[in-house]
């Protein structure tokens, strides 16, 4: 074993390097650290901009709901009007159909008479 250990001693010694010297680095800026920030504002806008359509879109909702049932109450205001103006007229055109095409002429109120009949048995 003392061979090997005498055998390493008479190696030559190899001279040592010396390392560069190096500047030190300047701190470098951190994109990485902007780049999240923007991102960040740019979906925040983003989610900003869904919920202002969401809002505008449930706003529209509601108004086609009140003017649908709108629709409703002047359809069904329309078919009564239609029925009170039916009956209306049917009494005129039944008056002026007696008169032209029967030669009715309505009767004198002070000669009108009423006659009592007997009532009828349950």
């Amino acid at each position: 074993m003392s061979s090997w250990a005498t055998a390493r001693s008479e190696a030559p010694a190899l001279p040592r390097r010396r390392r560069p010297v190096v500047a030190p680095a300047l701190p470098l800026a951190r994109p990485r650290a902007w780049g999240g920030a923007v991102w960040i504002v740019v979906l925040g806008v983003f989610l900003a901009g869904v919920v202002a359509v969401n809002v505008a879109v449930l706003q529209l909702n509601v108004r086609i709901d009140g003017l649908g049932r709108e629709r409703i109450q002047l359809k069904a205001d329309n078919a009564r009007l239609s029925s009170q103006l039916s009956s209306a007229s049917a009494a005129a055109r039944i008056e002026s159909d007696a008169k032209h095409r029967l030669g009715l002429v309505q009767a004198d109120a002070n000669s009108t008479s009423y006659v009592q009949l007997a009532p009828t048995p349950r």
